[in-house]
């Protein structure tokens, strides 16, 4: 069977410097994730040299502030190296989308002392971060978390475990949303905890379906002591930023949808054009070739929305709404892109021979993460007719 590399995806860049760094992150993609990504995502090996050499290589921190180490990038260049990233291995790609959400919180809302003494390190000092806002019993319900943060003195006192933590127990820093306050969202702030924290750590990872190389951990606090200094916002405040934080980071994950859907069809495509049946390729069969065009389509749709919301983001303007719709028809389009993907492999495609039903599994995850796709599409009605109306009685 004649080997098809797949054609790098022909992308509108607005600057000379962004069309470097896709080449870059095209370059570590292919040199150094992608062979090694089967092995590794089979025996669970979570890839943190590679976070390094990101790190290392100013690709961990592109959206931020070059005065604290980011690279100065618009959303829609930070996504498009994400998404080349994430067509080469998930669970990279999903982790840099992670670290960029857990640092999220003290680039928009720490005050400068803060911004100075700790975003250098966070952005291009190679340490990992994780976003603490799920816990067991509020995953959809957010605002009802239950742990507690409990002022004493210049401290606060934490109590309470978080759950589903992407860098959970691994993390050198974790953004945790906790009560202070009343119940509702209006009683919860935000904390910049550091991993080696007294008190904190993290369970055993959970055992999952799809990207078994990302660790993903309860993480339990027990009186974990943090310093005022380290509250990010205002207390009552961290609701909203967790909000925000998600508006962007569903931008993310929307990227790394793409670049999953885009390996499986090209992984379709080779071996569609290779694949020898009743004297032909099997790519000259109708039924098939229309497989082929739907996947491809609903790709580049899928790449226009989430650059469309990305640059509304980059201009100043509202996005919530075009990043839940670019979510949710990326992540869809994800899960179906490699379902077909396998199917056009057959009997190969269910085999761990081939890429495909990794794939597959990893798509999945993809429409729960971050908000689960019922809840977008939730959002979206409440921009287009507005809240709910709850029956009184």
């Amino acid at each position: 069977m004649p080997d098809r590399a797949p054609q790098p995806v022909d992308r509108q860049l607005p600057t000379d410097e962004a069309r470097d760094l896709i080449s870059l992150a095209r370059d570590i993609a292919q040199r150094e994730i992608a062979p090694r990504a089967a092995e590794e995502e089979d025996a669970g090996h979570f890839p943190r040299e590679i976070f390094t050499l990101l790190s290392r290589s100013g690709l961990l921190g592109l959206p931020y502030d070059s005065e604290y180490g980011g690279g100065d990038q618009p959303y829609e260049v930070y996504l498009q190296v994400l998404e080349e990233l994430a067509a080469a291995r998930l669970t990279v790609g999903l982790g840099v989308s992670v670290q960029s959400l857990s640092c999220h919180a003290l680039a928009n809302y720490g005050t400068k002392q803060q911004q100075v003494e700790h975003l250098p390190a966070m952005l291009g000092g190679g340490l990992l971060g994780a976003y603490c806002l799920s816990e067991p019993s509020s995953g959809s319900d957010a605002a009802s978390l239950r742990t507690k943060a409990v002022r004493d003195g210049d401290e606060w006192v934490i109590d309470g475990t978080k759950a589903w933590i992407t860098h959970g127990g691994i993390a050198d820093f974790y953004t945790v949303m906790a009560r202070t306050g009343e119940d509702g969202p209006r009683g919860i702030s935000a904390f910049l905890v550091p991993g080696d924290a007294a008190g904190l750590s993290g369970a055993a990872p959970e055992k999952k379906m799809g990207m078994k190389g990302s660790p993903t951990a309860q993480v339990h606090f027990d009186g974990v002591r943090v310093p005022d200094e380290r509250r990010i916002g205002e207390e009552g405040q961290g609701f909203a930023i967790a909000l925000s934080a998600l508006d962007s980071g569903r931008l993310g994950i929307a990227a790394c949808a793409i670049g999953l859907a885009q390996a499986a069809l090209d992984e379709a495509l080779a071996y569609a054009t290779g694949r020898q049946q009743f004297g032909r390729p099997i790519s000259d069969f109708q039924g098939l070739r229309f497989m082929l065009a739907d996947m491809a389509t609903q790709i580049e749709a899928g790449r226009a929305l989430y650059l469309a919301a990305a640059r509304l983001r980059d201009a100043g303007r509202p996005f919530a709404k075009q990043a839940a719709m670019a979510k949710l028809h990326c992540t869809d389009t994800a899960m179906k892109a490699t379902i077909d993907a396998v199917q056009v492999l057959g009997g190969y495609g269910y085999t761990a021979d081939f890429p495909v039903e990794r794939y597959m599994r990893e798509a999945k995850v993809l429409q729960i993460v971050e908000g689960t796709n019922q809840i977008q599409r939730m959002v979206i009605a409440r921009h287009l007719a507005g809240p709910e109306a709850h029956r009184v009685g």
